[in-house]
């Protein structure tokens, strides 16, 4: 059915909790896999009254994020299990939906399967889901699983 699914980690539980079905659909598909992680390329910017302030250049702050997308992969290869071969992309972008959105198109996938966080309430209504923009801008097939 699908060849090649494009597949959100974030180190999650919850995205953890979703490649043992992302392996199953691989297997039952013989589909290719790709995990996108995305970075914020931006560094985080703290304030304070005080002389003592935090502050990360721009190139730490890409180190930092690229270690860390190493470990998210590496952790998310070992949940798909050794007989699935998941290729790592790894996005900048300051928006989530949008980098998950590039990645499928970078990586020519012709479906995104994504774990839902389930966001409810106030927590829902201010944050929105990262889901939802996804597909709503997705021109591709968008499979969530809960």
């Amino acid at each position: 059915m699908f060849k090649h699914l494009l597949v959100p980690v974030d180190g999650s539980d919850v995205s953890k909790k979703s490649l043992k079905k992302v392996a199953e659909l691989a297997k039952a598909d013989g589909a290719a896999v790709t995990l996108v992680y995305v970075s914020d390329p931006l560094p985080p910017m703290v304030y304070s009254d005080s002389t003592m302030g935090y502050g990360i250049t721009q190139k730490d702050h890409q180190k930092v994020c690229e270690a860390y997308a190493k470990d998210v992969f590496k952790k998310a290869t070992t949940a798909l299990g050794a007989s699935i071969k998941a290729k790592a992309l790894h996005i900048s972008n300051t928006n989530l939906s949008e980098g998950i959105l590039d990645g499928a198109k970078k990586a020519k996938a012709d479906v995104i399967v994504m774990a839902s966080h389930k966001r409810t309430g106030i927590k829902g209504i201010l944050l929105g889901s990262e889901t939802h923009e996804v597909i709503v801008h997705s021109k591709l097939p968008v499979l969530v699983l809960g």
